[in-house]
């Protein structure tokens, strides 16, 4: 199995961005996504997945159970979402 080159994820993400930019556009929510609503909304879920480690223990939030792990992936995806379009709205992602 090889390991993906930078450039590979780089184009992974360049996709993605594009992706989240056509989804935006056609729900007409480019009005709404300015980096500093961007920014704000990436706060909120950042929130969202620290609330899911909140209070325990190094330990504990090394194991999670199957169903905790999967709302932390949720929210990670959420966090990455967020970053990319922000990234690229604000213009730090510029191909």
């Amino acid at each position: 199995m090889s390991t993906p080159s930078p450039k590979g994820n780089q184009d992974r993400i360049e996709v993605l961005r594009d992706k989240l930019r056509q989804f935006a556009a056609v729900r007409d929510w480019d009005q709404f996504h300015s980096p500093k609503n961007l920014a704000m909304a990436l706060s909120v879920e950042a929130a969202e997945l620290l609330e899911h480690f909140q209070w325990l223990s190094d330990a504990e939030s090394a194991d999670l159970t199957p169903e905790k792990y999967a709302k932390v992936r949720e929210e990670l995806a959420d966090v990455l979402l967020y970053l990319i379009r922000l990234a690229g709205t604000a213009g730090y992602a510029r191909d």
